[in-house]
């Protein structure tokens, strides 16, 4: 009974996309017909949604059964609704929207044992989170898709698929967009992708280290302040995870990233210099300076010490912000003339 009322519901979806969606999309679903008014074929949409939704969640007096889930998670597979759905999510009411999102959300969590079987079906379908994410380019659904991409980003599969295509570097772009819902949003996901399994990460930022990196500066540049408070913020994570360690260097070696960070420190907002602070800090801190650090750090040897003494004194309970500053002082006081260049 169950099984043949998914049917019924996967087979009314499929029928309303007929009369709301594109006409190729049609095509591609084999052609089920069912002509009826764009609000009512909204409507019943959003009623077959609801229903699902009841069927994964459960209701106050019951809870969901698990050969239902299973039953329903195969309908979905075979009929490739997940990506139907996020394909068309434009095209679904407000509250329909917010119900895909739970949906997926709920199929995606789906466990057999140690297996997830939707993240199996997704890693066969990538194109369900290519899409997801071009969603950040539609202001309508861009928050639903960053509420499914991120419960896509905890399963290290489905985040190598992501971070190892050319359309993650379009991260870059949605951070800055200027609808702030969407661009802290794009953020959050940008943010989760880059930090959320250890390895994955150091191991995709070493490999494209110089393709991240300098599209990360121009966020550092960025004329918006959520973006480069933020970015400086994530930043100084990247830089003191021991997994980034090959990255750290790297980056700790360039003297134009030194540059970057001794203006951010003098910047106008007392939070990005408190950020710059803890990247900076790494650039003292490493015991083997590349010669071009140490040359800019003892050009500017007193006016570092001078700064850096007068530098938050407000923080006077922040006893770890304290201890550092007071070690980087002494570190850069005790930086000894370089010998003559050979």
């Amino acid at each position: 009974m169950h099984l043949q009322l998914l049917k019924d519901l996967t087979k009314r979806l499929r029928s309303m996309a007929e009369t709301i969606f594109p006409g190729w999309i049609v095509c591609w679903m084999n052609g089920y017909s069912l002509l009826l008014p764009l609000v009512e074929a909204q409507e019943d949409t959003s009623k077959s949604l609801t229903q699902i939704k009841t069927m994964l969640y459960g209701t106050t007096d019951s809870e969901p059964q698990d050969i239902v889930l299973a039953q329903l998670a195969h309908e979905f597979y075979n009929t490739n609704m997940l990506l139907l759905l996020i394909l068309n999510l434009h095209r679904i009411d407000f509250e329909g929207k917010k119900d895909v999102a739970q949906i997926f959300n709920n199929i995606l969590r789906r466990q057999i044992g140690i297996r997830s079987p939707t993240v199996e079906y997704i890693c066969t379908k990538p194109e369900i989170l290519f899409t997801l994410m071009k969603g950040y380019e539609h202001q309508d659904i861009a928050l639903h898709c960053g509420t499914m991409l991120r419960e896509c980003a905890r399963y290290e599969a489905l985040t190598r698929i992501i971070l190892n295509s050319d359309d993650f570097y379009n991260f870059f772009k949605y951070v800055e967009v200027s609808t702030f819902d969407i661009a802290s949003d794009a953020f959050s996901t940008f943010k989760e992708l880059l930090t959320k399994h250890k390895m994955l990460c150091a191991e995709f930022l070493e490999q494209n280290y110089d393709r991240v990196f300098s599209q990360y500066e121009n966020l550092l540049n960025s004329d918006n302040y959520v973006t480069r408070r933020q970015s400086l913020k994530l930043l100084g994570e990247l830089l003191l995870d021991r997994h980034n360690f090959s990255v750290m260097k790297r980056y700790i070696s360039n003297p134009d990233n030194l540059k970057l960070m001794m203006i951010m420190l003098k910047e106008r907002s007392r939070n990005i210099q408190f950020e710059a602070f803890h990247v900076f800090k790494v650039f003292v801190a490493n015991p083997d300076k590349p010669r071009p650090i140490l040359e800019i750090l003892l050009r500017n040897q007193d006016k570092l010490v001078e700064f850096l003494t007068r530098f938050h004194t407000d923080r006077s309970e922040d006893e770890q912000f304290n201890d550092e500053k007071a070690y980087l002082i002494k570190q850069i006081k005790e930086l000894k003339p370089l010998p003559p260049d050979q």
